[in-house]
């Protein structure tokens, strides 16, 4: 008879380590038209809710996303960029091909790879590009790019509205200009915004270091209105200087507006610019309202 001390030890128990989380970067594009927006919101179809409803079930987790810039019902993207996290096999060429099958004819998933874990698609952007398409001819659009052009008045003064779109560059307060979230700021870096001209294609190049809710099409109503004689290059200037939304500002329609690039830093400077990003913006020698 074996005593206890005898009996062989138990096995010890190995414990399995969960594979590593891969970041993935996606570059996508969409037809905003039929979307209510890109944030997801239960029982509407969003680009977010097709996007992660389809993932998941292509890689069999929970997939959520984190986006460069949360596009309103009706706006368009070139060049938007989310990224996730997954624990499971990825293959950035596959996940493409696949997505193509499995997603609606308006969104695609155009580029997938992996990022570095610091790669943030929302506070590694250094700058948002976005385009504004309008059309002087006296037609309207034509009918394959009516989802993407706004019809706007002939015979507009482009040069006035350079002149008014070159007075808002530069750091400063938009909230003139925004519809107001509460607890986010409206100080923002307007790098470019300028006006082409081709035929009667008109296009309006937006960038800056982020926007708040609603500003871009703001700016083009504002500046549009220069463009037809009904505002001065002056009053633009001057809405600067408001704390509050103007009630004088026309937002341009949202399906003129198009987000084609956004830029980010190289890999070793991204953790930096995740920090900088969630700095609260401030105007110099003037208060801001909260953070981002």
């Amino acid at each position: 008879m074996e005593t206890a001390s005898s009996q062989p030890e138990p096995a010890p128990t190995q414990t399995v380590a969960a594979p590593p989380a891969v970041r993935v970067r996606l570059d996508i594009s969409y037809d905003g038209t039929d979307f209510i927006g890109w944030a997801r919101q239960p029982g509407l179809r969003t680009v977010q809710g097709i996007l992660e409803e389809s993932l998941s079930k292509v890689f069999r987790e929970p997939i959520q996303l984190t986006v460069a810039g949360r596009t309103d019902a009706g706006v368009h993207a070139e060049g938007q960029v989310a990224h996730f996290d997954t624990t499971a096999e990825f293959d950035g060429d596959k996940l493409v091909h696949r997505m193509a099958r499995f997603l609606p004819k308006d969104v695609r998933i155009k580029a997938a790879r992996v990022a570095p874990p610091e790669f943030d698609a929302r506070f590694s952007a250094i700058r948002r590009h976005y385009v504004y398409r309008l059309t002087t001819a006296p037609y309207g659009a034509e009918p394959l790019s009516a989802r993407s052009v706004v019809p706007c008045r002939p015979g507009v003064d482009l040069e006035a509205m350079r002149t008014a779109s070159r007075s808002l560059l530069g750091l400063h307060d938009f909230a003139a200009f925004c519809r107001r979230r509460e607890g986010a700021t409206t100080v923002r870096e307007l790098q470019r915004f300028d006006w082409e001209r081709e035929g009667d294609s008109l296009i309006a190049s937006v960038s800056a270091d982020a926007f708040c809710w609603s500003m871009v099409r703001s700016l083009v109503g504002a500046v549009l209105a220069v463009g037809e004689g009904r505002r001065t290059a002056e009053w633009i200037a001057g809405l600067l200087a408001e704390t509050e939304r103007s009630s004088a500002v026309t937002v341009a329609p949202a399906h003129g507006l198009s987000l084609v690039a956004v830029d980010y830093p190289a890999d070793a400077d991204l953790a930096a610019r995740n920090a900088e990003t969630r700095e609260m913006r401030v105007v110099p020698d003037r208060g801001c309202c909260g953070g981002d």
